[in-house]
Formats: structure tokens, C-alpha cells, sequence
């Protein structure tokens, strides 16, 4: 045996190979096989090469790969890790080696291939990293410092706290640990799902990965070889949520063009040389597109350049971030992560974790847990992580690494939903306690739990957040009758945002109407043109959103500008009481998943429960739309005392293949809040290929 593939009634894979080298070969051939469309598509977007084949939607998206040196910086960190870890650095060629068989076996089958014209290209040992880099590079969300500038300039320095909201982040997740002295069986149990974009393909994908050395199921990213944020070995496993770290600097910088390229003012008063070349853009249906690529000592110019915005702006913007300054992605923890075996294994692991920045919980099956932070957070200003900061000024170089906190337990229980918790020293803005405080008190209503308990927390829908709007709707007097029976219709209602919930679909209502009012008053409404940053980076500074999900703090804050809520909340529910909606929270509610190239013929998407803050997070932008475009990206049970009383699920499917038995054929499990039984006895698995 070299490497057999097998498959479960999900048509999930499972691989057994001689070694771990072999192992990441199967693993990155049955990806290629599963997912063609998708690692291509990933493979572009990492290089800034996607508008090629998708147009000049893309172009923006390219713009900022080039310029902020992804590409390049994967080299690096390859080159890097054949030096420091070669272990890896040949596993993850073997990796690649199996992604470039699978697509030359596979070829263009999916028709998205056809669609555009695209043949698969050759990944190269550096592409997995660049991959990993290209899904993470907005994750920490510096843009939101963009935000925070734009609002001073209109409001002041106060309206930062008040529109942060503890942020809208760009992605989360739930994840609870509960200890054996909390569950039936005296053994953890760990649960939680990670809240992204829901792409189609979906952004994880699960795996079972067995050769002599472990023996590990999980949710791999695809295009990246093992199992990074969610596994369990049998005797061991993790899971991450995001951190809400803030690791990402913006400067403004000062640049000149002289005869020999491109200068930058640094802190020592003194010009420097800046490193200054071209690249062209291929754009699909257009002409090509040249990009002006420079690098100061403080990183790449992401924005701008020596003649400012593309409105006349005179700014630049250049973006520090961890692996560009060290050559280190942190995939030395990649291979100890799959050879672990108790929890100070994983403990050990993470101290070479990079980024993205998380919270990670973990048990063993003897006991042992864990709960801390990894990643590479650096120590410097308190000015960096507000806003972007000046190049030529001193006093914001970066100082050395931040020390990762840990944490405990409390009553036998972890819960990490992005609030603020031992991650609250390495960020700035944090996701409101909701969803964690939910959790908690979820788990502290029963004595003792098991795997089969988990799936009802998942799926909570309470909107605790609704509170700040219901109490303003308190205070009304002199209503229409219909807004009256309205308002005293929502104050009954149970606040719970199920997709069957006509109560839900007003409340809904009400809300959008009020934050169309309040973004739309003169205060306000003067922030709604930002400056001309590239497109990619706008959504981080859209009004309506930011007034959307920071609506609670609107609404509670002592005075708002001088903003006449109370008859922004009245005029609203008169709205509504005049038309309000005919369906259920569902019928507007429905999933909008991404896809890189849209769906030509689109079907009706599902109608889905929950909203932003709650368990069940299934973000609608308050507002704008009631569509979610991000949601748990998966699901998953681990249960410690036997793992195959495990269980998992993804929005779709497996196969990244529309029209393929496994394509879709998990959508009823996620949206019931099901979850799939986790098999890891090849007996009971499907024989495919032996290799």
C-alpha cells in the first residue's frame, strides 16, 4: 500500500497511506479531484491573477494581492521553511505534488472551467502557503482603521467606541469546551462552529487523514495540506475561533519619485530608498492593467503612492504584517498538530503558530485541557491599532512579540464567541457579548451534557441584542393604531429569530427602517462617501453596515449627535405598521452563498433561523439585506471519550462539483442543525482508489 482513498456515505474522504509523506500526496490529489475549480480559483486569487478568467470584478481583489506582496511573501516563507523546518517544507511539496497529479488526472471537469475558458495551471511548493496567506490577509480586518479615521474626520474621536459595537469582525465563530466533570460520560466534549463567508465550494473541508504515525479527522482549508483549526486524533483535540487580535499596521507614508524610482520619509527624518517595480494585470473582455508595485521599510503600499488616491488625495498607505516581517506563516505547527497526542502536544504545537491569530480549546483523554491563545501579535504603539499612523513620525516601529495569554476554566466550562476574553490585551474591537454570554448560560442549565446535547446550543436563536430597540418601542406614546398593535406585538414576542417566525420577519423590519433613518439624517449621512481607497477595502467603510451593526450602541448611548432617535424609532414602526411584511423571518432571511463566478441558474436558496448575534449567527446586514452571506461555515461535535460518537456537517457538500451526489447533499443536515456521524473504521468506509 502506497495510499488507498476511501469514502463514507457522505461522500467524504478518508485516505490511509505508508507515511506522512504519502499521506499529504493522497491528501492533495483527493482535494484536486473534489475541489478543482476551487483550488484554481484560490491558486489565482493568491497570485492577483483572478481577473484573467473572472473579469474585472476581480480587479480590485488582484490589485491588493500584487501590491501587498502576497505572492512574493510565500515564497519567502517557503524558502524559510526548507531552511528551518525541511520536514515540512517536503511534506507540503508532497502536498502539492498530489494537487498537480489530481488536476492533470481531473482536468477542466467542472464546468465552471468551461465557463470561463480556464485549464488548470501548475501549483507550485510555495502555492499552499499563498493559499493560507490570500484567506487570512483581511482577517484581522485592518481596513476597520480606515473606519475609524473617516469617522473622526466627521464626528470625533468619541464615535470610534460608539460605532465600534465591540465591532462587526470579519469572520467569528462559537466554541465551547466542557470538561468531564461536566459531561455523562466523565471525558470533554468540544463544539462550536466557525462563522465565514459561505462559499460554494465551502471554505473547509472534511477529512480523515490515517498513516503510522496518526490517525486525524477534521476540517482541512483547501489548497493547504492537514488540519489546521479543527481536529481530533483520538486521543486529543482542538478547535479555534478567531482572536479578534489586531496584528496588522497601517502607515501613512511620505513618498517622492526622483530619477531612481521612489523615496520614503522615515522616522529618522531622512529619505530611503523604497523598492519600486511594475506588473501587468490580465483582465478578462479588456485591456490589460499595469500595477505600480512599491515596498517602504514599513511593507508594501496597498494605497495610493507618490500622487496620492486616484481623487487627488495626497496618501499612501502601506501595510505591515507578521509573515512579510518574519518569513513565517506558522506551518512548522502543522505536522506536530497531526502527531499529537495530549494536550501538551497541541500546547507545543502552537507556540510556532503565526496567523491568523485564535483562541484555541483543547482535551485529552486524559484529562488534560486547554485554552489560550496562538499567533504572533507585535507589541508597539497603542496609536497603531486605532488608526493608520504616520511613516516619518517615531515612536510606532514594532518591539518585539507579544506573549500569547492563556485562560481557564470556569464551573467546568470554556466559552469563546470573539467576546472580549484572554485575547483582550492583543485587540482593539471585540464582537459583543452575546453569543458567548448565551452559551454560557445555555451550558449552565444543565448539570452534565453529552455529545447529543450539543447540536440545540448550534442552533439557539435568542436575540439578546434586540433588547436596546424593544426598549426605545417601550417608550412610545401616541401611535396610529396599527403602529400600536405593532409595537405591542413585538414587545410579546419571544425574541427568537426563527425562519417560521412572523414576529421575527417585523422585528426585522422595524430594525432595517431604523437604521435606514438614523444613517440617512444629515449627522450621520456625511460619512456615507468614504475616500477613494481601493474597492476591496470599501465594505469596511460603508455607513449603512456600520450603523447596522452598531445599532445597540446607537440606541443606548446618552446622547447621539443630537439625533432624535425616539422619532427615528416612531416614524420607522409607522412604516412598517403601514406595510408590513406578509411572510416569515425565512422568506426574506435566505442564504446568498459566494461564488466565483455566479450561478446562471440561480435556484430559490433556503430560508435560514438566527441573525447576527446570535448562537445560531446567520449574518444579515441590518438595513441593506436580510440575505446572509455569512454563517457556520461548519459544525462540529468532538467527544473525547470515544471519537466516534463525533459529529460534523458543512452548508453544502464534499464535492466542489455542482450536480455531484455529495455537491449538496449535506444542506438538509445544516439547515435542520443536524450533524453527520464521524466514521473512522475503514471497514465501514467505501473502497475508491488505491495509489
Amino acid at each position: 500500500m502506497s495510499a488507498e482513498t476511501y469514502r463514507d456515505a457522505w461522500g467524504i474522504p478518508h485516505l490511509r497511506a505508508d507515511n506522512a509523506v504519502e499521506l499529504a500526496r493522497a491528501q492533495g490529489r483527493v482535494t484536486a479531484r473534489d475541489r478543482a475549480w476551487q483550488l484554481e480559483v484560490e491558486r489565482h486569487r493568491a497570485q492577483g491573477t483572478s481577473a484573467s478568467f473572472l473579469g474585472s470584478e476581480a480587479l480590485s481583489w488582484d490589485r491588493l494581492a500584487r501590491r501587498a506582496r502576497l505572492a512574493d511573501t510565500a515564497r519567502r516563507c517557503f524558502a524559510a521553511l526548507e531552511e528551518r523546518e525541511p520536514e515540512t517544507a517536503t511534506w507540503v511539496r508532497a502536498y502539492v505534488d498530489g494537487v498537480n497529479e489530481g488536476l492533470t488526472e481531473t482536468g477542466p471537469s467542472a464546468p465552471e472551467f468551461s465557463r470561463t475558458g480556464l485549464v488548470p495551471g501548475r501549483w507550485e511548493p510555495w502555492s499552499p502557503l499563498a493559499v493560507w496567506l490570500a484567506t487570512h490577509i483581511l482577517f484581522a480586518g485592518f481596513p476597520a482603521k480606515l473606519w475609524r479615521e473617516h469617522i473622526t474626520a466627521h464626528l470625533g474621536p468619541d464615535a470610534v467606541a460608539l460605532f465600534a459595537a465591540d465591532g462587526p469582525g470579519t469572520a467569528g465563530s462559537n466554541g465551547w469546551l466542557v470538561s468531564g466533570e461536566r459531561t455523562v460520560t466523565g471525558h470533554a466534549v468540544i463544539a462550536g462552529d466557525p462563522h465565514r463567508f459561505i462559499e460554494d465550494p465551502g471554505v473547509y473541508q472534511q477529512i480523515h487523514l490515517s498513516c503510522p504515525e496518526f490517525d486525524v479527522v477534521g476540517l482541512a482549508v483547501p489548497g493547504v495540506p492537514g488540519i489546521a483549526h479543527f481536529g481530533h486524533t483520538g486521543t486529543v483535540a482542538w478547535a479555534i475561533t478567531n482572536a479578534m487580535a489586531d496584528y496588522q499596521d497601517l502607515y501613512r507614508e511620505r513618498l517622492r519619485r526622483t530619477g531612481a524610482g521612489v523615496e520614503a520619509l522615515g522616522p529618522d527624518g531622512t529619505w530611503h530608498r523604497a523598492a519600486r517595480h511594475t506588473e501587468t494585470i490580465r483582465v478578462a473582455g479588456e485591456d490589460d492593467m499595469e500595477v505600480e508595485v512599491i515596498e517602504t521599510d514599513r511593507g508594501p503600499v496597498i494605497a495610493g503612492g507618490p500622487e496620492g488616491l486616484d481623487d487627488g488625495t495626497p496618501t499612501a498607505l502601506s501595510l505591515r504584517y507578521p509573515p512579510r516581517v518574519t518569513a513565517d506563516l506558522g506551518f512548522g505547527a502543522l505536522l506536530p498538530l497531526l502527531r499529537a497526542r495530549r494536550v501538551a502536544d497541541v500546547d507545543r504545537a502552537l507556540d510556532a503558530w503565526a496567523e491568523p491569530v485564535n483562541v484555541v480549546q483543547a482535551a485529552d483523554t486524559e484529562g488534560g485541557l486547554l485554552h489560550r491563545v496562538a499567533g504572533r501579535v507585535p507589541s508597539r504603539s497603542a496609536a497603531n491599532g486605532l488608526r493608520p499612523v504616520p511613516a516619518w513620525e517615531p515612536g510606532h516601529e514594532w518591539e518585539g512579540w507579544h506573549t500569547p495569554p492563556r485562560a481557564g476554566l470556569t464551573d467546568g466550562v470554556a466559552v469563546m464567541a470573539n467576546q472580549r476574553g484572554p485575547a483582550t490585551p492583543l485587540g482593539v474591537e471585540f464582537a459583543p457579548p452575546h453569543r458567548a454570554d448565551r452559551i454560557a448560560a445555555l451550558l449552565a442549565g444543565k448539570e452534565r451534557w453529552s455529545a447529543a446535547d450539543m447540536p440545540a446550543i448550534h442552533t439557539d436563536t435568542h436575540l439578546a441584542s434586540a433588547a436596546a430597540l424593544l426598549d426605545h418601542l417601550t417608550a412610545l406614546d401616541d401611535l396610529t393604531p396599527e403602529a400600536a398593535a405593532l409595537r405591542d406585538r413585538l414587545l410579546a414576542w419571544d425574541r427568537r429569530m426563527d425562519a417560521d417566525s412572523t414576529d421575527a420577519a417585523v422585528y426585522a423590519a422595524v430594525r432595517g427602517a431604523v437604521v435606514r433613518r438614523l444613517a440617512a439624517h444629515p449627522v450621520l449621512a456625511a460619512a456615507s462617501v468614504p475616500p477613494a481607497y481601493p474597492e476591496v477595502l470599501l465594505p469596511w467603510l460603508a455607513l449603512v453596515p456600520r450603523v447596522g451593526y452598531a445599532l445597540e450602541h446607537l440606541l443606548r448611548a446618552p446622547d447621539l449627535y443630537g439625533i432624535d432617535r425616539a422619532g427615528a424609532v416612531r416614524a420607522a414602526l409607522e412604516e412598517v405598521a403601514v406595510s408590513p411584511p406578509a411572510g416569515t423571518w425565512g422568506d426574506t432571511h435566505r442564504l446568498a452563498p459566494w461564488r466565483a463566478l455566479p450561478d446562471t441558474t440561480p435556484g430559490e436558496e433556503p430560508g435560514l433561523s438566527g441573525d447576527h448575534d446570535c448562537v445560531l449567527c446567520t449574518s444579515a446586514v441590518p438595513g441593506l439585506t436580510d440575505r446572509a452571506a455569512r454563517g457556520p461555515a461548519a459544525r462540529y461535535v468532538w467527544d473525547l471519550a470515544d471519537r466516534r460518537d463525533s459529529r460534523w456537517v458543512v452548508p453544502l457538500g464534499a464535492s466542489g462539483v455542482p450536480g455531484a451526489p455529495h455537491h449538496r447533499d449535506q444542506r438538509q443536515l445544516w439547515l435542520d442543525g443536524e450533524l453527520a456521524p464521524v466514521v473512522t473504521d475503514f471497514a465501514r468506509l467505501t473502497k475508491e482508489t488505491d495509489v
